[in-house]
């Protein structure tokens, strides 16, 4: 079976990426540092402990398993750390890639599908997004992004390289079955947090700022299953094999829902109190971010079916309470 390089395979949305591709006919190889990743969730292909840094490294995987193609997870991605320490988010995430980028093409594997965020596109209150509207990213995190889908774009003219560009923004929900789920550390992912808190496990959940421009205060942000997404990144890896053209795709619903909007929604699921305190805003934060999928359902034919706020956080409510992520 054809061999598909998992950057990040070990974490969040790439361990439940490498399910998804072992259904559907994959060998998918994670590659992951361990440092957010979890080996245990590596559970549908081989695992290359290495860092993107490490070209030596990448090299060796390469050579070993001749993948057929990329899937990029790997990066940091905490707003207030990017904030904070910009040198490590474009070393890292810029560096990394492009390093991951220079190898696959030294071994011929040009079909790339790439997890990017809808981070780029900054502060645009009011509208929802669509693959061309303006990127202005507020931190280093979306701007190491946008970089980095500028690299693909200058490899693909040199190189020929091709990418499908995903950009997204909260993902959320676990595996339905229950094999693996959400689990970072530190964890500051607003449902999992809250979970905790439900649980007596942190003391409590801190809402950033109830001061923005939005009905109730609190920032707006559109969320996605995580399942929903990885079938769209499978999606995206055949639209290439097809030999379609390099694509961006936005990944959203549509529906934004607000963090006390969330904070509701979980103590109906379940069927608890959620103890939160008001904080500060942080810094980096948008206000709004709303992003349609038209050209996604169009062209690769993808609809979200596990999507729902409440879908969402009661797969991740199962997964917290089997215990798994307190491995």
């Amino acid at each position: 079976m054809s061999r598909v390089l998992v950057t990040g395979g070990a974490g969040y949305i790439g361990s439940h990426a490498c399910k998804l591709l072992s259904q559907s006919g994959y060998v998918p190889v994670a590659y992951d540092n361990l440092s957010t990743g979890w080996e245990d969730a590596v559970k549908f292909g081989p695992f290359e402990n290495g860092d993107l840094l490490d070209r030596v490294r990448l090299r060796e995987v390469f050579e070993t398993h001749k993948p057929i193609a990329v899937m990029h997870f790997a990066a940091l991605s905490q707003v207030g750390e990017a904030v904070e320490k910009p040198g490590l988010y474009w070393r890292n995430n810029v560096c990394g890639s492009l390093n991951l980028i220079e190898t696959a093409v030294e071994f011929d594997c040009l079909d790339f599908v790439f997890s990017s965020t809808c981070a780029t596109y900054g502060d645009q209150d009011g509208v929802t997004l669509t693959e061309d509207s303006d990127q202005q990213p507020l931190n280093a995190y979306g701007a190491s992004k946008r970089a980095i889908e500028d690299i693909l774009g200058d490899f693909e003219v040199s190189h020929g390289l091709r990418s499908v560009i995903f950009r997204y923004f909260n993902v959320a929900g676990a595996d339905p079955d229950g094999e693996i789920g959400e689990h970072h550390r530190p964890e500051t992912h607003l449902i999992p947090v809250m979970l905790d808190a439900i649980d007596g496990n942190r003391d409590g959940l801190t809402v950033f700022g109830t001061d923005y421009d939005t009905p109730d205060g609190t920032c707006i942000r559109d969320y996605v299953h995580v399942m929903d997404l990885v079938d769209a990144h499978v999606s995206g890896l055949k639209w290439l094999e097809r030999g379609n053209d390099s694509r961006v795709f936005n990944l959203g619903t549509g529906n934004g829902f607000s963090v006390l909007d969330v904070i509701k929604s979980s103590g109906i699921v379940t069927n608890k109190e959620v103890p939160y305190s008001i904080g500060p805003r942080r810094n980096g934060d948008c206000v709004k971010l709303v992003s349609g999928s038209e050209r996604a359902r169009k062209e690769l034919g993808w609809r979200p079916t596990r999507s729902t706020m409440k879908e969402m956080i009661t797969d991740a409510w199962r997964w917290h309470q089997s215990g798994q992520y307190e491995k």
